[in-house]
């Protein structure tokens, strides 16, 4: 996500940290650079000049010229700048303070992720918010929009309001919010037909619509991967519609990171979630100062923390932490649960993405992080015997050889999953004896071991 912004803006930046004095020509230069990296990753003009234009005023002023590191200064306002840009400190949360059912509209162009993201938003209320949810499609216009949600609805367990193509769409939502006031169900998501792009009858037919059901929240789902494009049709659907958010959809596509900087400013709606992945859990609240963070390298920890607590087994991580304080060994099923467990967080990928520094990593690094890796090494650890994977010194050459015939790997990669391991178990042996230091060691010889380039400059563990 936002790979090149990233790396535009962290080489340009990186160059001002050390320095000790800055003069007005410097911080132009860099400003220059500044705005060439944010034109280049798809971020609207209006948007660039906005964002120069105050940098510049605070840089060349008082902010960075008299502080003691004028080059972290200028560093933090740009942070601080793209923070606002995106709509300021901390997530923008739904309204549900309304009677039940809540109808929460969502609007968008065909092709956007609108029905995917309805099943997404209703599984994060129901996850997260505890709340009974309802969802219905009032997209008369495709009948496998309909069947779509209604698999979707059944896959996270949220009720389904049947509609059909006969029918029309005031109708429909007018018949889905009865049911859901007689279920008892909190919200009421509504699922809108989309066009290939915005056009008169598309825009009559929604504003009708929101006339009729008078919804609480409005929602605009716009795919970031279409750049400045996004901006632009977010602000033909703000001018129609009085939105109340946006969701930002298809964000692990988008290298550039354009949309998410211009659409908060161009529609004056705030990006209330972003979507990460086609899983129905993929599904963030939109924290402008974590994602300025993340554009920066300086990672998202925040995030991270959370994502930890609401998705690793607690009883199982307890039971290893038991298991290990009491100087029982550390097995490969241990390690294949802690596999599993990183897999439910996003993969390797989805964890560096968000820990500081780790921007820096190489491509042929980040090449060799990815989820498919996990999923072979899980193969191979499904592929031993349970005494194997009890006592892994029993697997010899030809027991290896029978393991990477049953996992459909290479001997090579039986052996690296073992190094692995054996890295692994050394940390815990740390931990066992209260050594954090020691297991922070251990844990950077075992980053180093991907492709061999080790933690990057500035890396979090030094």
């Amino acid at each position: 996500m936002f790979q090149s912004l990233s790396e535009r803006l962290g080489s340009t930046l990186d160059r001002l940290r050390g320095k000790a004095r800055l003069s007005e020509d410097n911080i132009r230069e860099a400003l220059r650079e500044v705005r060439i990296a944010l034109l280049e990753g798809d971020v609207a003009l209006p948007v660039v000049q906005a964002f120069i234009q105050r940098v510049k005023v605070r840089a060349v002023g008082q902010d960075v010229l008299r502080s003691l590191t004028p080059g972290q200064a200028l560093v933090k306002v740009v942070r601080d700048e793209l923070v606002a840009v995106m709509g300021g400190t901390g997530a923008q949360p739904l309204n549900l303070n309304a009677p039940a059912p809540v109808v929460i509209l969502m609007a968008g162009l065909q092709g956007a992720g609108k029905t995917t993201t309805v099943a997404k938003l209703a599984r994060h209320l129901k996850e997260r918010q505890k709340k009974k949810v309802m969802v219905v499609s009032a997209d008369v216009y495709r009948p496998a929009a309909i069947a779509q949600l209604e698999t979707l609805a059944g896959q996270i367990d949220a009720l389904f309001q049947p509609s059909s193509a006969g029918e029309q769409p005031v109708a429909i939502v007018e018949r889905a919010i009865d049911a859901a006031r007689k279920a008892f169900a909190d919200v009421l998501i509504v699922d809108t037909a989309g066009r290939l792009a915005v056009d008169e009858a598309m825009m009559a037919e929604i504003k009708a619509l929101h006339a009729a059901v008078k919804p609480t929240e409005t929602l605009f789902v716009v795919d970031a991967m279409t750049g400045q494009d996004a901006a632009a049709t977010a602000k033909a659907f703000a001018d129609a519609l009085p939105l109340t958010g946006v969701v930002l959809t298809k964000a692990d596509g988008d290298a550039r990171g354009g949309a998410a900087l211009s659409v908060r400013y161009v529609t004056g709606r705030p990006i209330k979630f972003i979507g990460l992945g086609e899983k129905t859990e993929a599904l963030e609240p939109f924290h402008p100062d974590r994602i300025a963070g993340r554009i920066l390298g300086m990672g998202d920890v925040l995030s991270l923390v959370e994502e930890v607590e609401r998705k690793v087994d607690r009883d199982k991580a307890t039971k290893l932490a038991e298991k290990v304080a009491a100087g029982r060994r550390f097995t490969l099923k241990d390690f294949r649960d802690q596999l599993e467990q990183m897999t439910q967080m996003g993969g390797l990928s989805g964890l560096l993405d968000k820990l500081p520094g780790m921007g820096k990593l190489t491509e042929q690094v980040k090449g060799k992080v990815n989820d498919r890796e996990i999923r072979h090494m899980i193969a191979i650890i499904d592929s031993m015997t349970k005494k194997e994977r009890r006592n892994p010194t029993l697997l010899n050459g030809s027991r290896r050889a029978r393991v990477a015939r049953g996992s459909g790997t290479l001997p090579a990669d039986v052996n690296r999953l073992l190094k692995q391991y054996q890295q692994m178990e050394k940390m815990m042996g740390k931990l066992k004896g209260g050594g954090m230091k020691g297991m922070l060691r251990g844990l950077k010889g075992a980053m180093g071991g991907l492709g061999g380039g080790g933690m990057p400059p500035g890396g979090m563990l030094r």
